[in-house]
């Protein structure tokens, strides 16, 4: 039996980003599951209070169950850090590190982590005349995924053929966003690694119905995503998977749980990006991978909590 250094726990959830609905699901059943474990459980959604209203005489620790901007970015973890609140998840510089995608990138590379090759690129100098020049200098062949560089549950993701298409997709983009990051599109298997305190816990494979694993696919049962758990790998790839995504949580410095998610084409792993809040909902990858390894839905929920500290 697990024993409990916290009884008071608050759950923040919701938000105003793009993920607000995947947050809010996630939250919904964290919340069950630890009031399943016994703990006595409150509820901020920061969309309609703010974080400085959060009284410490009531909350042991924190339980962020935020996605997207403002929750996985470094945001929320700054003003748990101010406050002083045990939090749960990675902290402030590796949560930014790891949501900026140009920046973990640079990260992977340094670490000898394999990813596609990218550029990115501000709206003030958004031409197509220097869009291609810089495809042909890095070498870059179509198809290009264009997204914004701090978006996650692949919003505002477009894959585009040729420049025409590109050219198109970037410039309703940069309506939105200032950055956007150019990256080589590798096809392949869809890999996905869960990594709970330090230890990768397995690979899932997931077969979209759809064009790539976008949001629809992640989020929507209609979609008829199929997960393959264990991933479809030969035992020494699976393995690899497994080592690169402990390497990659280690060396954003993350705490708790993380989730990396790579394409594997021509037998190397490309890692795309790493997740520090990955999601905790019916169709999450992570509470299903845990699932395969003989941790209950509420066991994980509660080791990711027991892990919560400050100076993250």
């Amino acid at each position: 039996m697990i024993k409990k250094k916290f009884r008071k726990v608050l759950v923040v959830l919701g938000g105003s980003s793009g993920e607000r609905k995947v947050s809010l699901d996630s939250g919904k059943a964290c919340i069950r599951a630890l009031k399943q474990k016994r703990y006595k459980v409150s509820i901020l959604d920061p969309k309609f209070k703010n974080f400085n209203l959060i009284d410490k005489n009531k909350t042991d620790v924190i339980f962020n169950a935020l996605h997207g901007k403002d929750g996985e970015d470094g945001i929320a973890q700054s003003y748990f850090e101010y406050l002083k609140i045990p939090y749960t998840h990675s902290g402030v510089i590796s949560s930014f590190n790891a949501m900026n995608k140009i920046i973990s990138k640079k990260i992977f590379r340094k670490n000898k982590i394999l990813t596609p090759k990218f550029f990115s690129l501000n709206k003030r100098f958004f031409k197509k005349q220097l869009l291609s020049s810089l495809i042909f200098k890095r070498k870059i062949s179509f198809p290009i995924v264009v997204k914004p560089i701090d978006e996650g549950s692949s919003i505002g993701v477009k894959i585009s053929k040729n420049i025409y298409d590109l050219f198109k997709y970037a410039k309703i983009l940069y309506k939105t966003y200032n950055e956007l990051i150019f990256e080589e599109y590798i096809g392949g298997q869809e890999i996905q690694v869960g990594v709970l305190n330090k230890i990768s816990l397995g690979a899932i494979e997931l077969k979209p119905k759809r064009l790539f694993y976008d949001y629809k696919a992640k989020y929507s049962k209609s979609a008829n995503t199929s997960h393959i758990m264990p991933a479809n790998l030969k035992k020494s790839k699976y393995n690899e998977a497994l080592k690169i995504a402990k390497k990659a949580h280690k060396a954003l410095n993350c705490k708790g749980v993380t989730r990396s998610d790579f394409k594997f084409h021509n037998n190397r792993f490309y890692l795309l990006e790493l997740n520090t809040q990955p999601g905790m909902t019916s169709l999450s990858l992570v509470p299903e991978i845990a699932k395969y390894k003989g941790i209950s839905f509420s066991n994980l929920v509660e080791k990711i909590l027991l892990d919560a500290s400050i100076n993250r």
